[in-house]
């Protein structure tokens, strides 16, 4: 009998370190001064300037893409979920008022594509420097076997800094404060099982497929990443208090905004008050979806939200269009029990 080899076993070390020397000119893209290490070490350094801030605080998080990335592997396209794994990991650590550091990823697949993985890769370095973090490390796993031909599985951590004295936790949130909401471009990063199932199993539709009053075909449409908020949001927290913030994910303006709130307050949110996109109407029409599902299960337009006084509100909101956003207000607060009251 021949000896077996490693490669034989379905793990190229020559694929990865190929994909490593790929890579490594995003990640130098997405440097910063305090980055002390590149990508090959068992570790990464990362010094931190403590002089910005009197008492500063690390604030972690991490995340995944969850199935959306079926609809990347079924539209064989690559380049947008690497954006959506930084968006749903700074965008988290945002609404404390954390200003992301560094970014680092999990990929693993069953039998390693340079070609595909370095596409992912590329959509986390454009993530990264939409967030201002750096991508300072992660680990690519070749688990044969493991995976169905083709598929992969993303994982992210990212991790941030906020002076003590200004970290954003609600705990001042009044009754008659305002609710600003930024605007989504669509699904985001949530909810994939249920549009999966109604557009391609219940309807049946191809991601060629263009359905009206929709400007670009299904699965462009489905593949929009995630928003990244973090530099207009940072922008306003530097002239401005923010009292607490919110990033619209799974479980929808419903199960997010109150994980802010104080006890005994509650949101009372004007579903007028901002643009449905027409995708949401068309999965809850083609879905026969219940309001209350929707609401809580879908961002429904909005991705983030800004709790602020009644006193600033205007000054915020033309600070926010300043910074390219398109704010409104959505809502207020008020007290009483139930979180979420749409009116």
């Amino acid at each position: 009998m021949k000896p077996i080899t490693y490669k034989q076993a379905g793990v190229d070390i020559g694929a990865g370190d190929r994909f490593v020397d790929l890579i490594k000119p995003m990640a130098r893209s997405t440097s910063r001064p305090e980055v002390m290490t590149g990508l090959g070490s068992f570790g990464a350094l990362f010094r931190l300037n403590r002089k910005k801030m009197k008492d500063p605080v690390l604030v972690s998080g991490t995340d995944g893409v969850g199935t959306k990335l079926l609809l990347a592997f079924k539209a064989g396209r690559h380049d947008t979920v690497g954006i959506d794994l930084v968006a749903m990991c700074v965008n988290d650590i945002l609404t404390l008022g954390a200003e992301p550091l560094f970014f680092l990823d999990y990929f693993a697949t069953g039998r390693l594509k340079p070609k595909a993985a370095s596409a992912v890769i590329a959509g986390v370095a454009e993530g990264c420097r939409q967030a201002g973090a750096a991508l300072i490390g992660g680990e690519t796993a070749e688990l044969p076997g493991f995976y169905e031909k083709g598929q992969y599985e993303l994982a992210g951590f990212a991790v941030g800094v906020v002076d003590r004295v200004k970290i954003v936790d609600g705990k001042n949130i009044r009754a008659g404060d305002l609710v600003i909401g930024l605007p989504s471009n669509g699904f985001h990063s949530n909810g994939y099982s249920l549009v999966r199932k109604v557009f391609l199993d219940v309807k049946g539709f191809g991601l060629k497929r263009r359905l009206r009053g929709i400007s670009r075909p299904l699965g462009d449409e489905l593949l929009l990443p995630t928003r990244i908020y973090v530099k207009p949001v940072l922008s306003i927290l530097k002239r401005y208090e923010i009292k607490g913030m919110a990033h619209i994910t799974g479980g929808g303006i419903t199960g997010n905004l109150p994980r802010v709130l104080p006890e005994g307050m509650r949101a009372v949110i004007s579903k007028d008050s901002w643009h449905r996109l027409e995708i949401f109407n068309l999965l809850q029409k083609f879905g026969e979806i219940g309001e209350d599902e929707m609401y809580k299960t879908f961002n429904m337009g909005i991705g983030f939200i800004l709790i602020v006084s009644d006193s600033s509100v205007k000054r915020v909101l033309s600070a926010l269009k300043r910074a390219g956003e398109s704010p409104v207000v959505i809502g207020s607060i008020e007290k009483g029990r139930g979180g979420v009251l749409y009116k």
